[in-house]
């Protein structure tokens, strides 16, 4: 029968914390994804603000902070890395001056033609299949959504 200090020790083994292997991956991911986005002139942060934009074109600020998880004060500089690369810009909402909408420029239309390359990139990288990742993002966004809840 284990005793309590064996059970303790063990959930105290760093391979066996799921932060510890949230954090080592997305660190793992990191380096894979740099120099794939090196080669668009994006920053991570920048490469899912445009793929949210990709999907949907004319959202506001705020919607996208949502969408990323990003607050304001990290999601503003962003933007206005994104307008100052002339990928985006942002405009007063015509039907409430309170909000600002963000819309893609032709160049970050056309940059989306280069992206498109790198989820191919990843997926050779992860040496998974496709329903494996699907399943994996699925089962990684539950966590994240039970976690923020």
């Amino acid at each position: 029968m284990p005793s309590a200090r064996s059970s303790t020790d063990d959930l105290l083994k760093l391979d066996h914390q799921l932060c510890f292997a949230l954090y080592s991956a997305s660190l793992a991911m990191t380096k894979l994804y740099k120099p794939l986005l090196d080669e668009l002139g994006l920053t991570y942060p920048q490469y899912i603000a445009m793929l949210a934009l990709w999907e949907q074109d004319g959202m506001t600020v705020s919607a996208l902070g949502e969408r990323l998880h990003l607050d304001s004060g990290t999601l503003t500089p962003l933007l206005k890395r994104l307008e100052a690369a002339d990928l985006l810009v942002r405009l007063r909402d015509v039907e409430d001056e309170r909000r600002v909408r963000i819309r893609l420029t032709p160049a970050g239309r056309k940059l989306r033609t280069r992206a498109a390359r790198v989820p191919a990139c990843v997926l050779d990288a992860t040496q998974c299949s496709i329903p494996e990742i699907l399943a994996l993002t699925r089962e990684v966004r539950a966590l994240r959504d039970r976690l923020s809840a």
